[in-house]
């Protein structure tokens, strides 16, 4: 196995829902430790690796997220049964009877996400989504009291159950928290190929927490680095599956790298989106955009930062996001990673100037 897709295992297969990312931040940590000169970290967790191209020039964030969605135990039922809080973007049709990882003081328990079962539902039950209060989390417990043995109490992690596997000879990536696990490996992989060579500017690589729940560890990294360009790594929606037929959305996953255009929080930076745009052409990869309306991401932090923050979002198509099951594409982070490290190799304080005269 080669280094990106060992990386790419060791991310996805660990466990780091929104508060409860630090398992994923030490993994991060270990990956950044020999590329940076220093690392630097926040009070909720957010993380970044730092390299000086020129100590003058401007300074440039890039970051994925460190939590993947998940779920949070609110309630034990007298019977055992948990009850639960998604955390982040959940659609309960993706869930059911799925197996999660319920994390607890004394150890970590499997569990199964239940409801009642397709023959006890009335003909309207079975055409409408189920509710999420008619969803629960079986972990063989008989009791409240067997539950509470195992050391399970309210506020504890519920993290889904997917190992990291491979498609196609190793060209499609698949599992759990490919949102946003490949942000993460991008931050570190942009930061590893800039070992080689010159960058008029500092970098600073690494990623964030909180995100799914309100894009949060965003405005604490931020308040840490104080950049002055800042590149939000993640993933969008792949429109190439049954069911998007004339729809807006074009992009696909293996057609190349993604860039939002637009989305809910943030309409980019048009001097930095046509640098980004142009190396694209540059260098020949074929750059997707996509206009998100229904979601956000870091860039809604990073962009306000101080008096503003010129932002883009680059990420990548992804298949099935927001499920225990997702799919990418290796050649559409490789070519990402390409495309940054063109990008970041040109800004300099000539650049901004040109930006804000």
């Amino acid at each position: 196995m080669d280094y990106l897709q060992s990386l790419m295992e060791e991310l996805v297969n660990a466990n780091g829902i929104p508060g409860y990312e630090l398992g994923v931040k030490q993994i991060v940590k270990k990956h950044l430790h020999h590329l940076s000169e220093e690392i630097l970290a926040d009070r909720l967790g957010g993380l970044v690796g730092k390299k000086t191209g020129d100590a003058n020039g401007p300074r440039i964030l890039l970051a994925g997220h460190l939590d993947e969605i998940g779920f949070m135990v609110t309630q034990i039922t007298d019977s055992g049964f948990l009850r639960f809080q998604p955390l982040g973007g959940w659609w309960s049709h993706n869930i059911l009877a799925h197996r999660v990882v319920v994390q607890s003081r004394k150890g970590e328990y499997l569990g199964i996400i239940g409801s009642k079962p397709p023959h006890a539902l009335k003909l309207e039950e079975r055409r409408k989504v189920m509710d999420f209060k008619d969803i629960f989390i079986d972990i063989g417990a008989k009791s409240r009291s067997e539950a509470e043995e195992m050391g399970i109490r309210p506020g504890d992690g519920i993290v889904p159950v997917s190992d990291f596997f491979t498609m196609r000879h190793g060209e499609i990536w698949g599992g759990k928290a490919l949102d946003n696990r490949a942000g993460c490996a991008l931050a570190v992989e942009v930061l590893r190929q800039l070992q080689d060579g010159k960058h008029p500017n500092v970098v600073y690589a690494g990623a964030t927490v909180q995100e799914e729940v309100g894009v949060r560890g965003a405005g604490t990294l931020s308040e840490l680095v104080q950049p002055d360009v800042a590149f939000a790594l993640d993933v969008g929606v792949s429109y190439d599956i049954p069911g998007f037929d004339g729809q807006q959305g074009e992009a696909a996953m293996g057609e190349g790298p993604l860039m939002f255009i637009l989305d809910h929080t943030m309409i980019p930076h048009t001097g930095l989106r046509n640098l980004v745009m142009d190396t694209a052409e540059e260098l020949g990869i074929p750059l997707q955009y996509d206009s998100l309306m229904g979601g956000g991401t870091d860039g809604a932090k990073f962009h306000l930062h101080g008096i503003g923050c010129p932002t883009v979002v680059i990420g990548f198509p992804i298949r099935y996001v927001h499920s225990h099951n997702s799919l990418m594409a290796r050649s559409d982070f490789e070519q990402a990673a390409r495309l940054l490290v063109a990008v970041i190799r040109k800004i300099d304080n000539a650049t901004l100037d040109h930006w804000f005269k």
